[in-house]
């Protein structure tokens, strides 16, 4: 079969992608070299929904970013994602810093960012008590926000193949060729074929363009390491605070998280693709930095430690378009920070080229516009003993810490997109995600998975493919009457 569409990449864009163009009656196909989508760089960021003052005013990243700030709003309240709009600071310490502040509020009025303020005095600790004395002004953008990143890209990915499009996993492309007018994709899995390929491959967006164009950009992967905080210093911060920026990035934040957690990070340095450790240095350098500006920090909560790679192309712009040697071939490349953001703006606007190159745009009938999940933690009293009237399943709590029922977890398995790890179900329904980490729930989603999926508990990895938790025996137990 030849597929109108193949989508290279699970991640945010790719996943935005694949569900923008299933409104459409056009056959899509997304291709991820993991077992699940968001398991790169959109699980492991800052999950930030970022105003828009930071891009240069006229590039393609200034327009994503504020235009994306709106739709994301509004897809997470369609699709029932995590979001809450909590507005951000950039703190100065300086008269330096108060001219970066002053910058930036003038490039975020060119990028018609709404609402932008510069607060000093008492006005800022009344916002954020916390902040450090030294601290002599900020700038305030109220449409900032926070969100789920995995989710977002899982709800639309669920929505996407509910109304017809497909997503192969464990795909990894490893060769393209165009011919006869349509393109042939070779993954680990075996060929694909369609009129049109979207490059969307984050950290190795480089080496799939280079497939089939010659070079004319280079990703070179940035790490960032970041803290998570316990649920008891949620009241640390009411929204995110960020230094002023510099050229490593939009420097260590503390925010609060959707979950009730408190958020630290991230450093910036270069390293190998998907080199995701921790490092001493690192996380030093973190609480260093958010030290100065939160002098309360109480880093001796945090309940996890873990880094991600970000895609860094060098440039001041992200790479989104058609290839211009290579016509049906198209790259969206480079999208680093405020990627998350940009990315239901960069999948409209793909979507739209495609569509100027002949795709069918009849509406697809079976196009879903909306989802809703039941997250029993978050329902009144009444609201759960209905729940569990409906479903006794939603009366079981299988993780403690953060209150998720048995029936939450069976409703993910029986999804469009069931979870083929221990962490896939972690990022659709919080388990493990409390102070315990996984260690009391973990073996019972663990049998539950197994049951729903009707596989050996020793297949079950806890992320990728090959990272297994149980191997097999190590002993048996003799029963006292066995002779």
């Amino acid at each position: 079969m030849i597929e109108d569409v193949i989508i290279i990449g699970g991640g945010v864009c790719g996943c935005s992608l694949l569900y923008e163009l299933s409104r459409y009656k056009i056959k899509t196909l997304l291709l991820e070299k993991e077992n699940d989508v968001a398991d790169g760089t959109s699980k492991a960021n800052s999950a930030i929904v970022h105003a828009g003052y930071d891009p240069i005013p006229g590039t393609k990243m200034s327009r994503y970013n504020v235009e994306g700030n709106t739709l994301i709003e509004q897809l997470c309240a369609d699709l029932d994602i995590m979001y809450k709009k909590i507005g951000s600071l950039v703190v100065g310490f300086d008269e330096t810093d108060r001219k970066s502040i002053e910058k930036l509020y003038i490039k975020g009025n060119k990028n018609s960012v709404p609402g932008l303020q510069i607060i000093e005095g008492e006005e800022l600790f009344k916002m954020e008590p916390a902040l450090s004395h030294d601290i002599i002004c900020a700038l305030y953008a109220p449409t900032a926000g926070i969100v789920a990143p995995w989710e977002f890209a899982i709800a639309q990915t669920e929505c996407a193949v509910k109304g017809g499009a497909k997503v192969e996993f464990n795909a990894e492309v490893t060769s393209i060729k165009k011919e006869n007018g349509y393109f042939a994709v070779d993954t680990k899995k075996g060929e694909y074929k369609a009129r049109f390929v979207v490059n969307a491959a984050g950290v190795n967006s480089d080496i799939v363009s280079e497939m089939l164009e010659e070079k004319h950009f280079t990703i070179q992967p940035k790490r960032g390491e970041y803290y998570i905080l316990d649920t008891t210093e949620v009241k640390l911060v009411n929204m995110v605070v960020f230094p002023c920026p510099s050229k490593l990035g939009k420097g260590v934040l503390v925010a609060p998280t959707v979950h009730g957690n408190i958020i630290v990070g991230p450093d910036s340095t270069d390293c190998p693709r998907e080199a995701t450790e921790s490092t001493m240095d690192g996380l030093e350098y973190v609480a260093k930095n958010a030290l100065r500006c939160v002098p309360s920090v109480n880093l001796r909560v945090s309940i996890r430690n873990f880094s991600g790679v970000r895609a860094d192309a060098g440039l001041e712009d992200f790479i989104v378009g058609e290839s211009k040697c290579i016509p049906g071939f198209f790259n969206i490349a480079g999208i680093k920070s405020p990627g998350l953001t940009a990315s239901p703006a960069i999948a409209k606007d793909v979507a739209g080229m495609l569509l100027d190159k002949g795709l069918d745009s009849t509406p697809n009938p079976d196009f879903v516009a909306k989802r809703k999940i039941i997250r029993f933690k978050y329902l009144s009293d009444k609201e759960k003993r209905e729940a569990i009237k409906k479903n006794p399943l939603y009366g079981t709590i299988v993780c403690r810490c953060e209150t998720v029922t048995e029936g939450e977890i069976v409703d993910a398995l029986n999804r469009t997109l069931p979870p083929p790890s221990l962490d896939a179900v972690k990022r659709r329904c919080t388990t493990g995600m409390g102070r315990c980490q996984g260690g009391f729930c973990g073996p019972r989603i663990m049998a539950l998975i197994a049951k729903y999926a009707n596989i050996s508990q020793i297949d079950i990895p806890m992320d990728k493919e090959g990272m297994y938790i149980v191997t097999g025996r190590t002993k048996r137990r003799r029963c006292v009457y066995e002779k």
